[in-house]
């Protein structure tokens, strides 16, 4: 299982392109779809958890479900197969991209990779909203939420106690 463990985040590192949020739908389908490691509320509940501790969000998703499955060991196998791909491959653009980096066509490589990150978060959120139940009244939150911090400029963590206020209220009227 530790093997295991490193082998499915080795290859969610070596296979995501865009950072944490990217790599959120390849780990819910390796954990959750494939492996059946951990069910689809623990995952949000893993993903609530990582993207509110310091650090980055793969790596600590990793860590949170490494543990799970095999405690400290598992947590260490399951982040060293996160970062390894992206350590070795910062490694080789340090020593030979750099070169290539002003090449029109890589420029145009990484303008067609950024949409295909952006669809890949949007679709991330599209499937952690479908599968955490929402209520109707918490869908006016998130989006109040984004208004906030998309047009309002509001500093999201004002935002996330003002939701998680909103929360405790809406909880108490029983929504």
């Amino acid at each position: 299982m530790i093997f295991q463990l490193f082998k499915v985040f080795a290859k969610i590192g070596a296979f995501t392109l865009g950072g944490g949020y990217a790599m959120v739908p390849l780990i819910q389908s390796e954990v959750v779809d494939k492996k059946q490691w951990i069910e689809k509320d623990e995952f949000v509940d893993i993903l609530a958890v990582a993207q509110s501790t310091p650090g980055a969000l793969a790596i600590n998703m990793a860590s949170f479900i490494g543990y799970r499955k095999k405690g400290i060991l598992g947590a260490v196998s399951a982040t060293l197969g996160c970062i390894l791909p992206s350590f070795l491959s910062i490694l080789f653009i340090a020593m030979f991209f750099v070169r290539f980096m002003d090449r029109e066509i890589v420029k145009k490589a990484f303008m067609g990779i950024r949409p295909a990150v952006a669809a890949l978060i949007a679709f991330s959120v599209f499937k952690i909203a479908k599968t955490s139940r929402i209520k109707s009244v918490w869908y006016l939150v998130s989006v109040g939420a984004f208004a906030a911090v998309g047009f309002l400029k509001l500093d999201p963590i004002f935002v996330i106690l003002i939701s998680a206020f909103t929360g405790i209220i809406f909880a108490k009227r029983g929504e």
